[in-house]
């Protein structure tokens, strides 16, 4: 490795000569953002002016010019010295006006060798480069010679530099520093589904983000059309991740909660554990099956419908067998795919009495129009008999008198859910409307899963799913009817599944999401959290999570951990919070749920200017009190973990929940705590 800094007193001519090329890169992106924003309407007709606004509306977000990062980041040279053919890897294409490319999209096949490449397997390069910036100005470069086959030690002080440097405010991107098994996962097919069980500070979610990306470079006429949707645990963290899919060029993707996909009623009350853990299982999805379908009866009689003028009499057998084959395609168990969606089914039925009527009318020599039999299937006679036999639903309305009804969910329930469950469900005193009543979580799930059943769900390409190990089954089959014929990136760590419903392994979650053969991937080597943090953390595996490997670190820093009993909190936690918000980066204060206002207290009355994180709140500042709740998925330069025993104590798998918290440091984790320590973080024996 050689290393150049711009603060030396002679500058190098190649940092001078690499500054240069940044400069020009610049220029080059000035002139294509010029050059899009030229392009005039050629005036074919107004679909076409359309499509071209479209167009360059998109063109110029894409060169959107962000002043703060820069227009390269590396540089792969391939052939012997003297004649190399050099390609400067950047966040996205660059050209000049003849049309060479200046900076190669980190995404493009002739990138790959930059993330892959190493001594023993140089894929054709001679050399790797990597560059240090500061405030947008190249201010060093490192190169790694891939020719010689002999291993130098690995990563150099950049690439360590940038995985380490502080992070304040939202995620960033971590196309400078993918690693080799971060880039098989990034660079996987369209058509792969894949699930990351990614160990903390492995970089997981980066990953599945920047797999988004790459398949929407790689296949953006084919995700245009059918979208890419990130699922992510909370807002807050949706807020934290927003910024990293813009920053390399993508917009176009949408992010949400599960929540947010299901609000189809106003969400008023919390579900006790024990009914949460029950409405999320998949047997909720047979009980709601046959609640709908079980409103479906048998014709009893003939109808008379009119048909251009004349009536004639549809016989009740024919009516049966209509009714009978359409219920067939639509029902079946609550796993198989549904042929025949329940309002769909309404509708065709409607359409076979009238086709039935056609049919008369031809065999007399009549010859009905298309739009004749149409009218028909819509006329009062045929829609009475529909409403009869085959009734119009609304989602909420039926969950809602399932669960207010004994009799209506003994029927449904019957030989599926015990009576003690059955009890669990029922609402003591039926809401006097449908919106009134006081709907959770869980409850809007299965009216998400009945409105599935009656209209098929407008479906995505690819779907990323992150923190999925605390997905409920309910959960995982409102995501698959996001998800149609496309693919999945799932992204979970089973040891930080704090769910009360949270499976021992991937495959039930796996096949809730309708693609039970996904592949699971492992990430191990965690890059961001030091590893005398991972190690006390990794304490916990054994009782959490005892099959899964330790994660293992890439960095260690003696001074990343310190354990501080005290006899009182206030002073020892303002004093720490003091001495940490005066070093760069961020500091993330974390307490039970149940303390924020308490911790928040504390911190004000000794002065400090800090504000607790909330679901709905803005994105964590340099210094936020967050509650255990919400801490999953994001990262801090410094942690501070309130009273372990209390994080613990406040929920059924508090010990996954404290394994999260404590995996959350960047730099350094320091717990301060007043009563003892859980058991296994006590023993003062070696961490696994």
């Amino acid at each position: 490795m050689s290393q150049t800094s711009s603060a030396e007193t002679t500058v190098d001519p190649v940092l001078a000569a690499e500054r240069a090329h940044l400069v020009r890169a610049a220029d080059c992106l000035t002139e294509m953002r010029t050059a899009s924003t030229a392009v005039t309407d050629a005036g074919v007709d107004a679909w076409a002016s359309e499509r071209l606004g479209a167009a360059r509306a998109e063109r110029l977000r894409a060169l959107a010019d962000d002043r703060g990062v820069p227009a390269f980041f590396g540089r792969t040279d391939a052939g012997p010295a003297g004649a190399a053919e050099t390609f400067h890897i950047g966040r996205r294409h660059v050209r000049d006006a003849a049309g060479d490319p200046v900076v190669i999209d980190w995404r493009a096949p002739m990138s790959r060798p930059f993330y892959q490449a190493s001594a023993a397997d140089p894929q054709g390069l001679a050399r790797r480069r990597r560059f240090g910036f500061a405030a947008g100005e190249l201010t060093s470069y490192e190169d790694e010679a891939l020719g010689s086959g002999e291993d130098d030690g690995g990563a150099g002080d950049l690439l360590r530099q940038e995985i380490e440097r502080p992070r304040s405010g939202p995620m960033r991107d971590i196309v400078a520093t993918i690693q080799p098994d971060q880039d098989d996962i990034v660079r996987a097919p369209l058509g792969e589904s894949i699930c990351v069980q990614g160990a903390p500070g492995t970089g997981k979610t980066a990953v599945g983000l920047h797999r988004a990306a790459y398949l929407l470079y790689t296949h953006g006429g084919q995700l245009a059309r059918t979208g890419v949707l990130v699922i992510g645990p909370n807002r807050a963290f949706l807020r934290y991740i927003e910024q990293v899919l813009p920053a390399l060029g993508e917009i176009d993707v949408d992010q949400a909660t599960v929540a947010d996909l299901t609000a189809r009623v106003p969400v008023r009350a919390v579900d006790e554990p024990v009914a949460a853990v029950l409405k999320g299982d998949v047997r909720m999805a047979e009980v709601l099956r046959r609640a709908l379908w079980g409103g479906v009866t048998k014709p009893t009689d003939s109808v008379q419908v009119t048909l251009a003028g004349r009536k004639y009499r549809v016989s009740e057998q024919r009516l049966r067998r209509y009714v009978d084959d359409l219920r067939r395609a639509g029902t079946g168990s609550a796993d198989d795919q549904q042929v025949v969606h329940y309002a769909a089914g309404r509708e065709r039925l409607a359409m076979a009495v009238a086709e039935d009527a056609r049919r008369q009318k031809e065999a007399g020599g009549g010859s009905p129009t298309d739009a004749e039999t149409r009218k028909t299937a819509r006329s009062r006679e045929v829609r009475a008999f529909c409403d009869a036999v085959w009734p119009a639903v609304d989602a909420a309305a039926l969950v809602a008198g399932l669960f207010s009804d004994p009799g209506r969910l003994a029927r449904a329930a019957q030989g599926v859910l015990t009576e003690a469950e059955q009890e669990l469900l029922r609402w003591p005193v039926p809401p006097r409307s449908v919106r009134s009543a006081r709907w959770t979580d869980a409850d809007a799930v299965l009216v998400d899963e009945v409105a599935g059943m009656l209209e098929r769900t407008a479906g995505y390409g690819h779907v990323v799913v992150d923190e999925a190990q605390d997905l409920s089954r309910m959960q995982c089959r409102a995501v698959a009817r996001r998800l149609a014929a496309g693919s999945l990136t799932v992204l979970g760590d089973l040891a930080q599944a704090t769910s009360p419903w949270s499976a021992a392994d991937w495959s039930q979650t796996l096949r809730g999401l309708g693609r039970p053969d996904t592949t699971v991937r492992p990430l191990t080597r965690g890059y961001r959290v030091p590893g005398e943090v991972l190690d006390f953390a990794n304490r916990l595996l054994p009782l959490i999570a005892p099959g899964l490997p330790a994660a293992t670190a890439a960095r260690r820093d003696p001074g990343a951990l310190r354990l501080a009993p005290v006899s009182a909190l206030a002073g020892p936690l303002a004093d720490v919070v003091r001495e940490l918000s005066a070093t760069e980066g961020s500091t993330g204060v974390v307490c039970a749920d149940g303390a924020v206002v308490e911790v928040v207290g504390m911190l004000t009355a000794a002065g400090l200017d800090i504000a607790a994180l909330t679901d709905d709140g803005d994105a964590p500042g340099r210094v936020s009190v967050v509650p255990a709740g919400l801490v999953k998925g994001l990262e801090f330069d410094h942690v501070v973990v309130v009273e372990p025993a209390a994080i613990v104590a406040a929920e059924p798998r508090g010990l996954h929940r404290l394994y999260v918290v404590l995996t959350r440091a960047v730099s350094s984790l320091v717990v301060l705590h007043r009563g003892e320590l859980p058991e296994l973080l006590a023993d003062p024996g070696p961490a696994r």
